[in-house]
């Protein structure tokens, strides 16, 4: 083999290696047309909690319902990301300021009066630990009646709109963010 041939098999090899990798993004190109919907769950800004809160605090939870994020940040100032569940329609999203009020282990779970209405058939309490509990492991209760931040055993959740008005983590996840978060945590909802 001379070295020319050599340099047209090598330029060839990068040439058919380069239009394979471009490949993944011609096919997002054409996915983006009119009416796509984006499904990448890692595409989401950060937020700078001094954009939000005069003071770190006790700690700071995040959620940004349109992202599906929540950021946390502890009293020393170490931040952490969690992909989050977030409710089904804009009308069951509460946005503003809360704090964490209470903090619950394997919590019972009760529909409110207005999802009973919704869903009649719907049991009037689930036991914690039960693997039909929408509330997962842990519940942090906010200063909001009926809205928590808490764990769910449906992790097909995570990354779509679909609970009734709280935000949901992975089990594991919400166990961390339950032991690294004291009551008196400050929380918004954007």
């Amino acid at each position: 083999m001379t070295k020319k041939t050599h340099l047209f098999s090598r330029r060839s090899a990068l040439a058919g290696a380069a239009s394979l990798l471009a490949t993944p993004s011609l096919l997002l190109a054409q996915e983006r047309g009119p009416g796509a919907v984006r499904r990448n769950i890692s595409s989401f800004a950060l937020h700078d909690w001094r954009d939000h809160f005069d003071s770190i605090g006790r700690g700071i939870l995040l959620s940004d319902t349109n992202t599906r994020v929540l950021q946390h940040w502890t009293a020393d100032g170490e931040m952490r990301i969690y992909p989050t569940s977030v409710p089904l329609t804009d009308e069951l999203t509460k946005r503003g300021y809360t704090t964490v009020i209470e903090k619950r282990k394997n919590p019972s779970w009760r529909p409110t009066p207005a999802m009973r209405e919704r869903n009649p058939e719907w049991p009037l309490v689930i036991k914690g630990g039960d693997p039909e509990n929408p509330l997962g492991t842990r519940a942090l209760y906010l200063s909001w009646t009926y809205y928590r931040i808490h764990g769910t055993q449906d992790t097909r959740k995570i990354g779509r709109r679909s609970s009734n008005g709280c935000i949901g983590l992975y089990n594991d996840q919400i166990e961390e963010v339950y032991d690294r978060t004291p009551v008196g945590t400050q929380v918004k909802l954007i």
